[in-house]
């Protein structure tokens, strides 16, 4: 990304782009997963502006009640 911002997908299965790669706004990037250490699949999104961790929530536009309900009890 630019100005700074990295983001992470982890747990994912299997990965379909290509670390460094554009990609557009709803693209698929990849399958979701249960790697390592996790209980079930799921995604961990993580945003980094230079090494510091931020809240991914400020970046996202979420319109489904229903994942505005999962997304806020992940907190």
């Amino acid at each position: 990304h630019k100005y700074g911002f990295y983001t992470r997908y982890g747990h994912l299965d299997k990965s379909i782009v290509e670390k460094g790669q554009e990609v557009r706004r709803g693209q698929i990037i990849g399958y979701m997963g249960s790697t390592g250490l996790s209980t079930g699949p799921h995604l961990h999104y993580e945003v980094r502006i230079g090494t510091s961790v931020v809240d991914p929530l400020q970046f996202l536009t979420i319109k489904s009640p229903l994942m505005k309900k999962s997304v806020t009890s992940a907190r």
